[in-house]
């Protein structure tokens, strides 16, 4: 068995310390990064109209194929969103390219944390409970460690005062967490990373603006598919916050979303005045957090893939809300011209920098 699945984000590192754990190295393909032949590979063999998500998991499913990949692990669910016509759609794309292989549904809206570890126990040739919650546990745990770096790294990247030092240490940071084999270790990786990105030199007179993140899940987390925008972000001397991580909404997703104890229930609760039910994908979160967070922000950039109706319909809505911060929305799609996006952000920058000092002058 040769088992792959999409890339996401650092997602691969926590994938590798599952299979690590489990004994499963020899048998994972990690997913190959996001690139232009990914995406072209994607768009040629998609039908017309489907999103940049679609595209890009394609993609990566060909090359993991290309790859000698004989088990792919496709997520799917019953939602409202496109998602869940995913795995047919893209199944029947890749057979008729001449491809043989197993498909392995992820559904992320029916057994949740016990199908995952249905899932690893199935790939590990049924390892024991204790080994598969153990290994679980551990990748888990990388993936956290991540998160919480990549946090800090966002508020550095706004002050630093050679700019790129916190993109560097971030780089060797997730390759450290993803060569730590026990948690001693990682709690090491971790300290000395969070350590370092606090002595970086830092303009200390400096006020960043704010900006928010929000938007349709992988598009906000996947650095390709946004064409790296937070970094940009940090060049321009802003602060990026974001809710989404994958460590969170992982916790969401498989655990407390029965209990309502996650901060999407606030910004669903939040939302109820201008949107009052789940319309698919993450449109119903992108106006609650408009409206729960907008003192807390100075801007907000609003990710969405081209073609994607949950998002679209929460451009319109945030347009109309009674909170004021302004809102830059992006359409993610190969025809995303990086040149016309930098543009674009240094022009909404200027505006939040020039409202600060309107600010700061009453």
């Amino acid at each position: 068995m040769r088992i792959s699945m999409s890339h996401l984000s650092n997602l691969y590192v926590t994938i590798k310390a599952w299979a690590h754990s489990l004994g499963r190295s020899d048998s994972l393909i990690v997913p190959p990064a996001n690139s232009q032949r990914t995406l072209s590979l994607g768009a040629k063999y998609s039908p017309e109209g489907l999103c940049l998500p679609f595209k890009l998991t394609l993609g990566n499913l060909i090359e993991a194929c290309e790859l000698g990949a004989d088990t792919l692990v496709i997520t799917g669910g019953d939602g409202i969103c496109r998602l869940g016509y995913y795995v047919k759609t893209q199944e029947k794309i890749l057979r008729d390219l001449g491809y043989n292989f197993e498909i392995i549904l992820l559904s992320l809206s029916q057994q949740r944390v016990f199908g995952l570890l249905k899932l690893m126990r199935r790939l590990s040739d049924n390892a024991s409970w204790f080994k598969v919650i153990s290994a679980l546990r551990f990748g888990i745990a990388k993936q956290i460690a991540m998160d919480k770096i990549e946090r800090l790294v966002q508020k550095v990247r706004a002050v630093e005062l050679e700019k790129g030092t916190a993109n560097r240490l971030y780089a060797k940071a997730i390759e450290a967490i993803d060569n730590a084999a026990d948690y001693g270790t990682l709690k090491k990786v971790q300290r000395d990373y969070i350590d370092q990105l606090n002595h970086v030199a830092k303009d200390t007179q400096a006020k960043p603006p704010i900006v928010g993140i929000i938007g349709e899940f992988y598009v906000v987390l996947e650095p390709f598919a946004n064409q790296n925008i937070e970094s940009e972000l940090g060049k321009l001397g802003v602060e990026v916050r974001r809710r989404t991580f994958i460590s969170a909404w992982a916790k969401f997703s498989f655990f407390f979303n029965y209990l309502g104890l996650d901060e999407t229930s606030k910004i669903h609760k939040a939302a109820l005045p201008y949107l009052k039910r789940d319309i698919g994908g993450d449109g119903w979160e992108a106006v609650g957090e408009k409206v729960l967070h907008a003192r807390e922000y100075d801007g907000l950039i609003h990710l969405a893939p081209f073609t994607c109706m949950p998002e679209i319909v929460a451009q319109n809505i945030m347009s109309s809300t009674k909170e004021n911060v302004p809102v830059l929305t992006i359409l993610c799609d190969e025809q995303l011209n990086r040149t016309g996006m930098l543009t674009r952000l240094e022009a909404f920058v200027d505006l939040l920098k020039s409202q600060q000092r309107v600010r700061n002058n009453t």
